[in-house]
């Protein structure tokens, strides 16, 4: 609904400019500044000549030549400055606006993240209903998170053809599908297929998501606001087993419900984003501007840089999948960074089958109240809340200093003032940094204070620890690939994703032998000294970064 509502409001300025006053231009300059919140005009730009005797006010409105803008100069009538508003308008929506934007992305990844745990927590009565050992049982997660890794080879090149919201729109309507029939599964084997497709189909709010925070916010911004994204789609995979605590086990809401609460969330998300989320990327709404111009002038000469593109669907995605390959097997960032980030999810994913050895068999709790001590580990997440304005306060330190060196505006006053400009990644480090120690710390603590003669609390608070260790090596990955690999950022994250959902999906059947054979304390502290290795990456690459980018082909190596 938004993005109809979008191409429609892109007709009117359309239709408007045209028949503006085509004296000076000012209908035109007027309309710029509607669809752009009143975007402050760029002291750079210059009148262009133009050769026809009755121009446009697109043709004369002001506008600067740049390598990006270079294909509106050939044809007549483009603006130029238009180009460039185009591509920047999503940041020029109104603060409420981008937050809002920000949040329902975060409810999309909560609700397909939760359908990727919930399972774990009605285990054993799925178990028991279809007669299947503990280790096929399992298999309802991995299959969810194989089909994560899979769907996510496609979904990422697909939001750069189709947009963001209809990826989006369509997963989730197919995901709401296959939830529906998983819950429906009359045996094991069917809920073991349907649950790779609902995972398949699931994956577009986490591999498009950041995306959407760079279509929305600056570099300075995001600092802030990915992790918001982060803590609250973080919510899905911990909370989801306190959901489903009690399910099954008290004759009141069967195990399927689990598939059911999915589904009816999934369906309000979705309503959500079909009356609220705008489309953001730039240069969709540039191609719909041409259909505009196109419809009512009738020249065809208008079109968009993706209106020229010719390659087909299919070709695009063997490209990006050859990309995610070439781009990855010469990047020693991309490899550590994904190599700590699976070792983490494997960790945080064989937790699903391990909490029951952990605090059910140790301590002798309940089914439900075992599904309840997630909660702990979400703390912690939430805790990395409190790291945010500290390492804003010297981001933007760092992102003036830059800004200031290149004659540009402070960053908080002008969004603008970074664009074009390479900031030093190795800054995103710092909340890796903070929480790189924590991972192996509270591993170690959970392992060796698991006894029935310690408290539960131990464990429980460590595991709080790991969830504030695990949020701040993802907030850092995310932020130092995106500004380390720019134009081939979606290429390494696209790797980063496929890898750990593929590790996690099998460790987390190989997780229950693991936990029953060797116990608690020797799995975990394996865990713990495996994670231990992890430690010095984030320090190697704040302290030799630069030096490090520099072999790369393909990484930024300049700064400012």
């Amino acid at each position: 609904m938004q993005s109809y509502l979008q191409y429609r409001r892109l007709g009117k300025v359309v239709q408007k400019q045209l028949g503006g006053d085509t004296e000076n231009g000012n209908s035109s300059r007027d309309e710029e500044r509607t669809i752009c919140e009143k975007e402050e005009e760029d002291p750079t730009e210059t009148p262009q000549p133009h050769a026809e005797s009755n121009p446009s006010p697109l043709a004369q409105s002001r506008s600067h030549r740049s390598a990006n803008t270079s294909l509106a100069y050939n044809i007549p009538g483009v603006n130029a400055g238009m180009v460039r508003m185009i591509l920047r308008i999503q940041k020029n929506y109104p603060f409420w606006r981008r937050v809002r934007a920000t949040v329902l992305v975060a409810c999309l990844a909560w609700v397909v993240t939760a359908s990727s745990s919930i399972n774990s927590a009605v285990q054993p009565q799925a178990m028991a209903e279809y007669g299947v050992s503990e280790v096929v049982g399992s298999l309802l997660t991995a299959m969810f998170l194989l089909g994560f890794a899979t769907g996510s080879l496609v979904s990422g090149p697909l939001s750069e053809i189709l947009g963001r919201n209809m990826v989006y729109i369509s997963s989730m309507v197919l995901f709401a599908l296959f939830t529906m029939a998983t819950g429906l599964g009359p045996n094991i084997g069917s809920q073991i297929i349907l649950r790779f497709l609902a995972g398949f189909f699931g994956c577009p709010p986490l591999t498009c998501a950041g995306g959407t925070i760079a279509d929305l916010w600056n570099p300075l911004e995001k600092t802030i606001f990915f992790p918001v994204y982060a803590i609250l789609s973080f919510g899905g995979p911990i909370l989801s087993p306190v959901i489903a605590s009690y399910m099954g086990q008290t004759g009141v809401l069967s195990w399927r419900w689990s598939n059911w609460i999915i589904l009816i969330m999934s369906g309000l998300v979705l309503v959500l984003i079909l009356l609220f989320q705008p489309e953001t990327y730039g240069p969709l709404l540039l191609k719909w501007k041409g259909r505009q111009l196109r419809r009512q002038t009738g020249d065809s000469r208008f079109r968009s840089p993706m209106d020229l593109q010719k390659i087909a669907l299919f070709s695009r995605i063997g490209s990006a999948m050859k990309r995610q390959i070439v781009i990855t097997i010469h990047e020693p960032i991309i490899l550590l960074i994904s190599l700590y980030m699976t070792v983490l999810y494997i960790v945080l994913f064989t937790f699903f089958d391990g909490y029951p050895y952990i605090f059910q068999d140790t301590y002798g709790i309940s089914q439900g109240l075992t599904n309840i001590i997630w909660l702990a580990m979400y703390i912690g997440i939430g805790m990395a809340a409190f790291l945010v304005f500290p390492i804003y306060k010297h981001t933007k330190t760092k992102f003036t200093a830059v800004a200031v060196a290149a004659n540009r505006p402070d960053p908080t006053a002008d969004p603008h003032a970074l664009d074009g400009l390479h900031t030093p990644p190795e800054i995103r480090l710092w909340f890796a940094m903070v929480g790189a120690a924590l991972i192996p710390i509270s591993l170690f603590w959970m392992g060796w204070t698991d006894y029935a003669s310690v408290s539960i609390w131990s464990p429980i608070v460590a595991s709080g620890f790991f969830g504030l260790g695990t949020i701040c090596i993802f907030l850092s990955s995310y932020m130092y690939v995106i500004d380390s690999y720019d134009m081939y950022a979606a290429s390494a994250l696209g790797f980063m994703t496929v890898s750990r959902y593929m590790a996690a999906g099998g460790m987390t059947v190989v997780g229950v032998p693991f936990y029953h054979n060797m116990g608690v304390h020797w799995t975990l502290t394996i865990m713990g000294a495996i994670s231990t290795l992890m430690v010095p990456i984030p320090f190697i690459f704040y302290w030799y970064g630069p030096t490090i980018r520099s072999w790369s082909k393909y990484a930024v190596t300049e700064v400012a």
